[in-house]
């Protein structure tokens, strides 16, 4: 049988699909929603408290939620309708807009406040996570799934670069706490959308296939079964040291970064420089979907993956600020091909039964382990700085990375 990912390439061969094309359009809003709080609370924070440590601790409790429970997730997602598994998610992500919204308004916003905010949209982050890319596994099938993986993101990164320029217009226009309200009603075009949509993310699925809770033993043995697979076990691999070692801790360090270049307000240039990551990855989606390039290979991803470091550590030591959003931007198209690949390489040789929970053990990989992105960029940047404390992370995944080439390679 032919492997999906080896056929030729056909340009957006996703957006074939009328279901993939609404979810395309109402999930990168979403998205962007997601972002322009972001945008606001992190600025709002860091005007108010001025810590490191707590922006370190915005990444740590966003992402630890994805390191504990993704796989059980993922196991409910092969359970249960994934449309209103995301529209739970959806509920949760209103929530949190609305309580910033409110915190910021009557001025009551406290430390312990911000943990909890970000720690409830860290859950809903998990819990759409693998009922998202099942629906979407089961809108277009393995033909097609590479290409969906990859618009999804290019779609999300959309949102991300849509975040700041539409976060910043409301912090300008509306204020902080009335933008984060307004906010809220963005959500609501994909949570409707749901509600229509005929797919609910295992219609492809085998027939008998296994549906069960996972607890800790499952995972254990869905990670003795992946140990078996070299190509999922060294994708996901990739992904959790990515993660742990750089991730995206950068961003929530980005109004200190934008200071330090000789931005000191919310205006253009900060909105510009958050966004120049998501510009990258949006075009350098574009362009790999439009040719059909750069097919799902093990050693490309770890290519990419190691450019992307080199990058990363020329941001950290850049004085410059056109050269640091040039280098933001080159961050972004290289992070967008590597995370694409190594996502559908999973997805493409995970078994029927198990991708949900496959999935769910990526996105602790990939997602999961940024939240110690957040001790090595975040609070050891509160000790030696955030230009060191980045950069050296950086090169530490270098250096994993290369080693896992070699691994890569000898496997091979």
């Amino acid at each position: 049988m032919t492997d999906p990912a080896a056929r030729a390439p056909v340009a957006f061969a996703a957006l074939r699909h009328g279901s993939f094309r609404a979810y395309f359009v109402t999930s990168a809003v979403a998205m962007m929603a997601d972002n322009i709080e972001h945008v606001i609370s992190y600025w709002v924070m860091f005007q108010k408290f001025h810590s490191p440590a707590l922006a370190g601790f915005a990444v740590l409790s966003h992402w630890l939620p994805f390191l504990l429970f993704s796989v059980y997730f993922g196991a409910l997602a092969d359970r249960y309708d994934c449309r209103r598994i995301i529209q739970f998610a959806l509920v949760l992500f209103m929530g949190v807009s609305l309580a910033w919204g409110v915190l910021f308004l009557t001025g009551t916003i406290q430390m312990w406040h911000a943990a909890v905010l970000l720690t409830v949209h860290g859950m809903a982050g998990v819990i759409w996570g693998p009922a998202s890319q099942l629906l979407i596994y089961d809108i277009v099938g393995p033909e097609q799934l590479q290409s969906a993986v990859r618009l999804s993101a290019t779609g999300r990164y959309l949102g991300l670069l849509m975040g700041p320029a539409v976060g910043g217009g409301l912090m300008l226009w509306l204020g902080p706490p009335a933008g984060l309200l307004a906010n809220a009603l963005i959500y609501l075009p994909l949570f409707l959308w749901l509600w229509k949509v005929p797919n609910d993310g295992h219609r492809r699925q085998a027939l008998g296939a296994q549906r069960r809770a996972a607890g800790l033993a499952d995972t254990i043995a869905l990670l003795r079964q992946v140990s078996d697979n070299r190509t999922i076990f060294s994708m996901i691999l990739l992904a959790g040291v990515s993660s742990l070692f750089v991730g995206n801790a950068f961003q929530a360090q980005m109004p200190e970064y934008a200071h330090d270049l000789g931005t000191d307000d919310a205006g253009v240039r900060y909105s510009i420089l958050l966004g120049a990551n998501a510009a990258g990855a949006l075009t350098g989606g574009l362009i790999l979907e439009g040719g059909g390039l750069l097919q799902a290979r093990p050693q490309t991803a770890i290519v990419f993956t190691a450019l992307w470091c080199l990058v990363i550590a020329g941001f950290a030591a850049a004085t410059n600020y056109p050269l640091a959003v040039a280098l933001m931007f080159i961050a972004g198209f290289l992070n967008l091909a590597f995370s694409a690949m190594s996502q559908t390489l999973v997805q493409l040789n995970a078994p029927a039964q198990l991708r949900g929970r496959l999935i769910g053990l990526y996105n602790t990989a990939n997602n999961g382990m940024r939240a110690f992105s957040g001790v090595t960029v975040g609070l050891v940047g509160s000790l030696i700085g955030v230009h060191w404390s980045l950069a050296l992370s950086a090169l530490a995944l270098l250096a994993a990375t290369l080693t896992l080439w070699s691994f890569s390679m000898r496997a091979r």
